[in-house]
């Protein structure tokens, strides 16, 4: 399908992954409305673009001549979606529009598409792909679930050489994608409300979505435990490896110093570069290392990029500073599942080496995550000093009995952690008093706790 002077309509458009599609659509040419329930960050991006985003949802914007195109948040009786079906339109998801936008590439011999999945790690190496091309001049192409450092975007069409795309495996329409260069970060169980019968689910999808293109290069983290049963499950795809040992690509000579790293890439045993970071912990390796061999794979000459690895702040929100005041700093983090939050803790506390006290605040994602990964979050937060934890965050779901953040709280392998009720602002309120000088505060979950860290940054301007 020829994208350009098509009319698009997105329910939902303010979330980070609809805007941007409906940022590349409409730089591509094409006619892009949308509706959404409230305004914010991302409808206000759109709409500063020139694209027509109306508040609230009205049948009346829905016409027989659109692709209408719907979050998996939005039910059926959705006055737009009503609309649609009586007009007889087909109801798209997004990812069916990021297949029509990477299928473009695919038919073009000469470029790439390269995607990014895991169940980690993800948005920050697509993220990272897209931001040293953009700085290196190379008019990447891209759509990534968050917003890429210093270019304020989460998409970009760039021009049709190089098109990097995050793959999104939660719901399985990772299967759709027919990539050049497939990045496997990790395989860990998580969306268990989608992949009943856990790691063989994940595998079997991953499997489908890598044999639409058998020939396509896949590079892939062979020290993640999960990726390696991947790997002997289905030996006969063309595997690249990175990894710390025993790899194609290695990170060797690691050396941290607070917050930053620098390590040595070896290729096949002979070494290719030094890359410096700014951004702390083993995990952003292994995302460095990823992206590193992804782009050299693409015939990318990387010594004209390796600067920007230290210039990338990190993606919003991940480890991202919110705010600092009277000696505390409050960083913001997607982290929902136990081995992101293990993760991000552990490199944390490393970089710290114990000079400030780690407050974590903790808002589980989802019923279903928290029931079906409970043990592990038992485990998940032993870096922390001290553990808050807040109220579920649903997205949509409803509750399940016996699965909530007061009883998780009695039963979590935390000494020092306390339940705390409410609403995000009701939540700062009984938090600020607990906060102390030199505290590094991080807020983790998927939901609403992003908004966290500046209101307790108000409650402290109200005491002042």
């Amino acid at each position: 399908m020829d994208i350009k002077n098509k009319k698009f309509h997105f329910i939902a458009i303010g979330g980070v992954g609809m805007s941007g599609l409906a940022k590349y659509l409409y730089q591509k040419g094409a006619y892009v409305t949308g509706s959404d329930v409230e305004e914010g960050k991302y409808t206000h991006l759109l709409q500063d673009m020139g694209i027509k985003v109306n508040i609230g949802h009205d049948k009346n914007l829905i016409t027989g001549d659109m692709i209408v195109v719907a979050s998996t948040a939005i039910k059926s009786d959705n006055p737009e979606i009503m609309r649609a079906k009586e007009l007889g339109l087909k109801i798209w998801h997004r990812s069916d529009i990021l297949k029509l936008i990477s299928d473009e590439f695919s038919q073009n011999k000469e470029g790439y598409f390269i995607g990014f999945s895991g169940t980690h790690g993800k948005t920050t190496t697509s993220g990272l792909a897209s931001y040293v091309m953009l700085k290196g001049d190379l008019k990447p192409s891209f759509v990534s679930g968050g917003i890429v450092p210093e270019y304020n975007t989460n998409a970009e069409f760039g021009g049709d050489k190089y098109f990097i795309a995050e793959l999104d495996e939660s719901d399985g329409t990772i299967s759709k994608y027919s990539t050049d260069i497939a990045v496997i970060n990790n395989m860990d169980e998580d969306h268990l409300d989608h992949y009943k019968n856990g790691f063989i689910d994940i595998a079997h999808t991953f499997n489908e979505f890598l044999s639409l293109n058998p020939g396509q290069k896949v590079i892939i983290n062979k020290d993640n435990s999960g990726n390696r049963e991947f790997m002997k499950l289905y030996p006969d795809y063309n595997f690249i490896t990175f990894g710390l040992n025993d790899a194609d690509y290695e990170a060797k000579n690691i050396e941290y110093h607070g917050l930053e790293s620098v390590f040595d890439i070896y290729y096949k045993g002979e070494k290719t570069d030094t890359i410096k970071l700014s951004v702390p912990g083993e995990h952003n390796v292994y995302n460095a290392l990823a992206v590193y061999s992804a782009l050299k794979e693409a015939d990318i000459n990387m010594s004209s990029l390796k600067e920007y690895f230290y210039t990338f702040s990190g993606m919003g929100r991940r480890f991202q500073k919110v705010c600092e005041f009277d000696g505390i700093k409050i960083y913001d983090d997607y982290a929902h599942h136990p081995g992101e939050i293990k993760t991000t803790l552990k490199s944390v506390k490393n970089a710290l080496k114990n000079s400030n006290r780690i407050v974590e605040i903790f808002q589980p994602h989802r019923y279903s995550r928290l029931k079906g990964l409970w043990n592990q979050f038992k485990q998940a937060f032993s870096d922390s000093d001290m553990l808050i934890i807040t109220d579920v965050y649903p997205a949509g779901e409803n509750p399940i009995e016996g699965i909530n953040s007061g009883i998780f709280s009695k039963d979590v392998n935390h000494k020092n952690n306390i339940y705390i009720q409410g609403n995000m602002e009701e939540c700062a309120k009984k938090i600020y008093p607990l906060l102390k000088n030199n505290d590094i505060v991080l807020t983790m979950g998927a939901g609403s706790i992003t908004k966290l860290g500046k209101l307790i940054e108000q409650e402290y301007k109200r005491h002042i």
